[in-house]
């Protein structure tokens, strides 16, 4: 078992940085520094201390038989939502989306089809048209991308997308901060 390594990861994932891990537990960056690299052991009441601040569990951290993280995502953990009025299908890729810091979708908009309208938010947004054209609308303006081309706002203004394509129209849509 790599101890350091294990200890990296959780302050990565806790957002902290070696010189505030080491404030919290009354160490240093170099001695942090140097644990992260398995060129030291810790002591049982300095690991425990760690551990506190990273808030984790000793059980959990030594635990091996915690199932590793889902990095390839199938169709079969895909969910489907018709919106039968406004003409428009959601296609949610990964079915822990809602929990992370970006959210992809595939969006198929029908002829005529609308997604619904956003109030201004912290979001920002990332579309790529696969196939067909969209306006979206970002405030006071409007913009037109087509097949190919790829579009990128803040989401600080009201905002929706429209299909401005005869036929229908699929793109990749990744937002931060679950609003979809």
């Amino acid at each position: 078992m790599q101890i350091g390594a294990k200890i990296k990861a959780l302050r990565i994932k806790k957002g902290l940085t070696q010189e505030e891990l080491g404030e919290r537990t009354d160490l240093t960056k170099g001695y942090i520094s140097q644990l992260e690299r398995d060129l030291n052991s810790p002591s049982i009441e300095t690991l425990f201390s760690i551990l506190e601040v990273l808030g984790t569990k000793p059980k959990d951290f030594f635990d091996d038989s915690l199932e590793e993280q889902q990095v390839v995502y199938t169709d079969r953990d895909q969910t489907i939502y018709y919106d039968e009025e406004k003409k428009y299908q959601l296609q949610w890729l990964i079915p822990t989306s809602n929990e992370k810091e970006m959210e992809p979708v595939v969006l198929t908009l029908e002829e005529g089809g609308e997604f619904k309208q956003f109030p201004p938010s912290l979001a920002e947004t990332f579309i790529y048209v696969l196939k067909g054209r969209i306006r979206v609308i970002l405030g006071d303006h409007e913009y037109i991308a087509s097949t190919g081309n790829a579009i990128y706002y803040e989401a600080s203004q009201n905002h929706q997308i429209l299909n401005a394509n005869k036929g229908v129209t699929q793109l990749l849509l990744v937002a931060t901060e679950s609003y979809l």
